[in-house]
């Protein structure tokens, strides 16, 4: 009953009731594993498909990932004591030339909200500092934003240098925002198109083959 309490005030985006909840959960023996699978996550994923369906708007999504953050960070002290594994890393970033942020902060926060760990390059992201990245953090997606068409290009060079770099082979690569397509992501060699935060979630749970 609990997790499903938890879950309820996550979709509400109750930031205060969250915390409270996962607390007294814990005094009351459940692990942080099963708070954050049957109580975090299950939350964000009914807000991911009301997202989907158009039930619910960018500031709904925005709420619940805050409420969500809250329940991680009364989690944290005891996470590393149970050393729970994410379900896969991701890299996301802007790329070079982009400074829109938006819609890439609303993917992450939704990767975050399915188990994933995730690394924010941020915005205006050189192909370098992905190759860099992927180097550092071993990751098994990529995502890449761009909300100009001006700035399209950088996907493809992004794409490109991750072969150069002979990299390509240890990523999937998915890419989105405003005037991307599914054609585009075909031409420039990409492994995925997601036209919104929650299909990039299901994307790249497609491309690993999760469950």
């Amino acid at each position: 009953m609990i997790m499903q309490e938890i879950s309820k005030a996550v979709v509400e985006g109750k930031a205060p009731v969250v915390e409270e909840l996962i607390k007294r959960a814990l005094d009351e023996g459940y692990s942080p594993g099963e708070l954050i699978q049957k109580g975090l996550i299950a939350g964000m994923a009914v807000v991911g498909e009301r997202f989907k369906k158009n039930e619910f708007y960018v500031p709904e999504v925005l709420i619940a990932a805050r409420a969500m953050k809250a329940g991680l960070a009364a989690l944290e002290p005891l996470l590393s004591e149970h050393e729970l594994e994410p379900v896969a890393t991701l890299i996301i970033g802007t790329v070079q030339g982009d400074l829109h942020d938006i819609g890439k902060n609303l993917v992450a926060m939704m990767f975050e909200g399915a188990g994933f760990k995730v690394i924010d390059l941020g915005i205006d992201v050189k192909p370098s500092q992905f190759v860099e990245a992927i180097e550092t953090y071993k990751p098994e997606i990529v995502a890449l934003s761009a909300l100009l068409t001006t700035t399209m290009p950088a996907m493809a060079e992004t794409v490109d240098t991750l072969k150069i770099s002979g990299l390509r082979e240890q990523v999937k690569v998915i890419v989105g925002g405003a005037p991307v397509t599914d054609s585009y992501a075909s031409k420039i060699g990409a492994d995925g198109y997601a036209h919104d935060a929650s299909s990039a979630v299901d994307k790249a749970r497609e491309l690993l083959e999760i469950d």
